[in-house]
């Protein structure tokens, strides 16, 4: 079988592949980003590519229109390399800020509001340098190097338990003898254990960094500590490039395990991400990575055993076990991470496979573990969850939203990066108004612009109850598609690709699904135990999508319990805020391990109500309006709303 050369546009990357190879696994070799909701299985339609030159043999799709297909747009999952091609990779296929951001995005994903009250945990970070100036050895203090070492620690700080590691050891004597008994000495908490990772001559104890770092499923939010003075030294965030290989994490589990090297790929990548992460924010700050010794993390069950390299594909299947809940810490090398060679890397402790690390973060990082009072957390992202509580008990559950939060699984759907739709309102003469990440024109509509959308078509009578589009009000803008009913949102001409930007009834029905799946978690939750909306004092929003909700809005289509919107407070990037939290106290690591071993997990599919109360969740707001009292009396009134953005 004769190789093919295939060369994408505009990155004028190629790699040469075997003739029948898709195009997708084309760009995987070559080192490009294609966009892949479904992993591969010709499910999306977001992996659009354009023939320029050459042929390929490409299967029949509906996720296609005509004028398309005579234009020379093929799927790539779908579509065999026949011969040498030149392939170019439209705007809406390419993943716009796949290096790591900076400024305002960095910003934008790692953004925190730190609201935690109560107990506020000491300055105690799990790594700390420590200066030793040593009385020389003699015959009246013949006490061993290190146990001379063991003891001048001791005199400055109360460790139980510490150990070194016999390469330490063995520099120990040199060092010594060299420096006229002057050192410092770094220790990394290790479990129950304070372990001397390294000694260096002379006072280096104010050059001590460490890392902390949210790894999201779509993206990579991470912050480099001064350790010293636990000041935040640099920010920096990247798209997780694991999404080429699925959007979700099942389709992941699902490559890791159909692929050859499928898991190594993926561990490779969000190691490399995190590296790059690492020595973006080093060179910024103008420090060494010997300086850096301590990495903490936080994400997904998934995430995290992706990064320790372990076996994933048991989290997807009955009985849903994960290799580990807790990894120990181990040195940052063993995982792949370029810090200081003999530096830790500390992951948080999650609940189960469906509940992870992040989960546990944002616990903490709202104080939900030590109030009296009964709080609700939604971490809205890729994945869904829902903790309820308070300072006596803790119980967890996972929402099988899907992805549509992040824009996945919708025509027009985006990520929250440039040129994104983030707001939108539509006024009583029907002008629709929005309002766009960054400064280009509109590529797409992300997750917080849908809700708004939603919410203001149903406000003002353009969509109904069921997310059916009502033709004697929003007939200027809904046409009949070649998937049914769409509404335009911005005309081709007013966008950066030159193509609509559109909003199916379809579409809305994924979207109604997904807030619905979140609203019905938090249901199940209170009825587990005997309690309703009313009793939640507190409603923490969590996640980097959580941000940017308007909660009115999510409200007015029934993906948050309507209450007083002085109980909803945003916690930003719990998961990001949590590590490094835990990276900076000791105290809160051991709070963190505490919410985990004491947080009960509640599946779902053993709740016989789930699947009917979900059903009735699937309308605008619900089906049960009473529910929703502040919405059925906004629906009496006239409608009057405005909003700042671009107005057609």
């Amino acid at each position: 079988m004769k190789d093919c050369v295939v060369r994408f546009l505009p990155d004028e990357k190629e790699a040469r592949v075997p003739a029948g190879e898709t195009l997708l696994k084309a760009a995987e070799a070559a080192g490009v980003y294609v966009n892949s909701v479904c992993g591969g299985d010709g499910l999306c339609g977001k992996c659009r590519l354009i023939i320029r030159e050459g042929e390929v043999k490409s299967r029949p799709t509906a996720l296609l229109d005509r004028d398309e297909i005579r234009n020379g747009y093929v799927l790539a999952c779908e579509s065999q390399v026949l011969g040498d091609l030149r392939v170019e990779i439209p705007p809406e296929t390419r993943l716009t800020g796949r290096p790591a951001f900076t400024g305002e995005e960095a910003l934008r994903f790692g953004r925190v509001s730190p609201l935690r009250k109560g107990k506020v945990y000491a300055f105690d970070p799990l790594s700390r340098k420590i200066f030793l100036s040593l009385p020389p050895a003699n015959m009246a203090d013949n006490l061993s190097d290190l146990d001379r070492v063991y003891r001048e620690v001791a005199r400055q700080r109360s460790d139980p338990v510490m150990q070194t590691g016999l390469a330490t050891v063995r520099m120990l004597s040199g060092l010594l003898r060299g420096g006229n008994f002057e050192v410092t000495a770094t220790l990394g908490q290790r479990g129950k254990t304070v372990e001397v990772v390294q000694f260096e001559p002379g006072n280096t104890s104010t050059r001590n960094y460490g890392v902390a770092v949210d790894i999201g499923t779509t993206t990579i939010v991470a912050n480099l500590l001064d350790l010293a003075s636990g000041e935040v030294a640099s920010r920096q965030a990247t798209y997780n490039s694991q999404i080429r290989f699925g959007e979700d994490v099942i389709t992941r589990i699902l490559y890791a395990q159909e692929e050859p090297d499928g898991r190594e790929k993926l561990h490779d990548s969000v190691v490399t991400d995190i590296n790059d992460l690492i020595n973006a924010m080093v060179e910024e700050s103008g420090i060494s990575l010997h300086d850096v010794t301590y990495v903490v993390a936080a994400g997904n069950t998934t995430m995290i055993h992706i990064l320790h390299d372990l076996e994933i594909a048991n989290i997807r299947k009955d009985p849903y076990i994960p290799a580990a809940s807790t990894v120990p810490v181990i040195r940052a090398a063993e995982a792949g991470l370029s810090i200081n060679g003999r530096g830790l890397l500390c992951c948080l402790p999650g609940v189960g496979a469906f509940v992870g690390s992040d989960v546990t973060a944002d616990v903490i990082c709202a104080g939900m573990d030590e109030s009296e009072e009964l709080s609700l957390l939604f971490d809205l992202g890729t994945n869904g969850e829902v903790v309820l509580g308070n300072a006596d008990w803790l119980i967890c559950c996972s929402a099988s939203a899907g992805p549509a939060f992040e824009g996945g699984g919708l025509k027009c759907g985006i990520r929250a990066t440039d040129g994104a739709i983030e707001r939108v309102a539509v006024n009583l003469e029907g002008k629709l108004a929005y309002k766009v990440i960054g400064k280009s024109r509109p590529r797409g509509i992300c997750g917080s612009g849908l809700i708004d959308l939603a919410a203001e078509l149903f406000k003002t009578g353009w969509l109904d109850r069921a997310g059916r589009f009502v033709r004697e009000t929003a007939n200027s803008r809904v046409r009949e598609g070649e998937n049914g009913p769409e509404l335009i949102v911005v005309p081709a001409e007013k966008t950066a690709t030159g193509r609509e930007i559109t909003v199916s009834e379809g579409d809305l029905a994924i979207f109604i699904r997904s807030k619905g799946a979140i609203y019905t978690a938090a249901e199940a939750l209170l009825n587990r135990v005997g309690c309703s909306f009313q009793q939640v004092k507190r409603v923490y929003i969590s996640g980097g999508f959580g941000n940017y909700v308007d909660v009115g809005n999510a409200i007015a289509i029934g993906l948050l319990p309507d209450l007083p919107l002085d109980r909803f407070h945003f916690i930003g990037n719990g998961s990001l805020n949590g590590s490094r939290m835990c990276l900076a106290s000791r105290e809160a690591l051991e709070a963190a391990e505490a919410v985990a071993s004491r947080m009960t997990y509640f599946d779902l599919s053993t709740d016989a109500k789930f699947m009917g109360d979900f059903t009735s969740s699937l309308f605008l707001p619900h089906t049960d309006m009473e529910k929703f009292p502040s919405v059925a009396k906004m629906l009496k009134m006239s409608p009057s709303v405005t909003a700042k953005g671009r107005r057609e």
